[in-house]
């Protein structure tokens, strides 16, 4: 059994929805020869803290930790005992290592995790930069993945249907691998090396409950969070070791949260339901990459109508409508608007959803410019640009800037325009990767002006 990152349509673009940043902490980078301006990369993190009540983080991390994302139980708790140790192997981009050391440099801080990188010999954590191809001749779906006991690709195809790769069969972990795609956007490296890197380490499983975690599979986070952090110091607290059942560890995280989030001690706990598999199922069909439209519709109006059945009013009903009005936007704007305005209403109602909130807007504006309200779009994409920033987001950063330079265009401010254009390149190089696509998401948002 292994974890991968399942590549749902939701994570980058908008697909034919489909001031500057001026103050950003970031540098700029080369990650290829290219006639576009350097990519920006994201230099200091500014992570928050979790929402919700201790009692109930006492559950997500039960929940993370005694499950896999396929359902199935884990005997016993298992993590890395003592120092850990990471390389990278293979033909790694420049971004790879820059972000590494980020990480790495998070998870010491704020998780308070030993952990470093090694540049010789062998290490608890191999980080393998290979082909996309080469991921996807063994997981078709997956972006990337970890498995463990392994170190490299090669071990891994030869074990990968043995015990030896087996989550289930874990007792503690001494050695895993993971499997980046080399030649992909650096985001979208960044991405994987964050959830990746996290489940190593950590939990295996991914509740879409969270709003505000990486290890849930709408991909909306997709840089660690406070939470995230929270969860992995938790699984490091010296009260915690391997072996130890679903029961010890439930009754030994109390005094742990109590310890290291004493604020979540006076939050009200809020109990969230459980997500049905049949809920995850339908999502998966309307944004999985293997559906037909017709089967992404169904699956769409499928979490819809559990959302309802629920009475959920959550980021979970917000998300099935998103979903609706993702699959309905090229055949039937005006209602897939509708279903944008209705998710746009519960993430409004639910704390912890900004980065949300910006992924509707950038489709509302797009639809807005479309009908020539620039000044409209311009006010909606405005309060999200610095949520894109802090949230580490560039594709969705970029693609904001864009939005409010057509919607300048509208507004014959020409100058304005051309500026926060510009601005938008480079974070568009590191959140689209090559010039082709870059290009390619300047094209579609400008064809999205009637002016055009």
């Amino acid at each position: 059994m292994k974890t991968a990152r399942i590549a749902l349509v939701l994570s980058m673009a908008l697909n034919a929805c489909t001031p500057t940043t001026g103050g950003e902490v970031s540098r700029g980078v080369s990650f290829a020869d290219s006639s576009l301006p350097p990519a920006k990369v994201f230099a200091s993190a500014v992570p928050r803290g979790p929402v919700r009540a201790n009692n109930d983080l006492a559950l997500d991390f039960i929940e993370l930790s005694f499950k896999l994302e396929s359902g199935r139980n884990l005997p016993v708790f298992t993590r890395f005992e003592g120092p850990v140790t990471v390389a990278i192997n293979g033909n790694a981009p420049a971004s790879l290592q820059y972000d590494l050391n980020r990480l790495v440099s998070r998870l010491r801080a704020e998780a308070r995790i030993d952990i470093s990188q090694t540049g010789a010999g062998p290490a608890n954590i191999t980080i393998n930069a290979v082909p996309r191809s080469d991921i996807r001749k063994l997981l078709p779906q997956a972006a990337c993945f970890v498995a463990p006991n392994v170190s490299t690709l090669a071990e891994y195809r030869k074990a990968r249907r043995s015990k030896k790769t087996s989550w289930s069969r874990l007792r503690e972990r001494t050695k895993l691998a993971i499997f980046l795609p080399n030649d992909a956007a650096p985001q979208e490296i960044r991405d994987c090396l964050h959830e990746e890197l996290a489940q190593a380490l950590g939990p295996l499983n991914d509740l879409y409950r969270l709003p505000d975690s990486v290890f849930n599979d709408d991909n909306v986070h997709t840089v660690l969070t406070g939470f995230d952090m929270l969860m992995l110091r938790t699984y490091y607290s010296p009260e915690l070791r391997n072996g130890m059942s679903r029961g010890q560890v439930a009754a030994a995280l109390p005094a742990i949260l109590r310890r290291i989030n004493p604020r979540g001690e006076v939050a009200s706990a809020q109990f969230s339901t459980r997500t049905p598999k049949q809920w995850k199922t339908a999502i998966e069909t309307a944004l999985g990459p293997a559906s037909t439209h017709a089967q992404r519709i169904e699956g769409a109006a499928e979490a819809v109508r559990i959302s309802g059945l629920m009475q959920w009013n959550d980021h979970r009903r917000a998300f099935a409508h998103y979903a609706m009005g993702r699959v309905l936007q090229n055949r039937d704007p005006d209602t897939a608007q509708q279903h944008f305005l209705t998710a746009k209403a519960y993430y409004d109602a639910t704390p912890g959803t900004d980065l949300h909130r910006a992924y509707v807007a950038a489709q509302l504006a797009g639809y807005a410019i479309s009908k020539g309200r620039g000044e409209y779009a311009i006010t909606l994409v405005r309060p999200h640009i610095q949520t894109a920033h802090l949230n580490e987001n560039a594709a969705l950063l970029s693609t904001l800037l864009l939005l409010r330079a057509e919607a300048l265009d509208l507004e014959h401010r020409t100058s304005e325009a051309k500026a926060v254009r510009l601005d938008s390149l480079g974070w568009a190089r590191y959140g689209f990767g090559s010039d082709w696509a870059v290009r390619g998401k300047l094209r579609e948002i400008a064809s999205l002006n009637p002016l055009k």
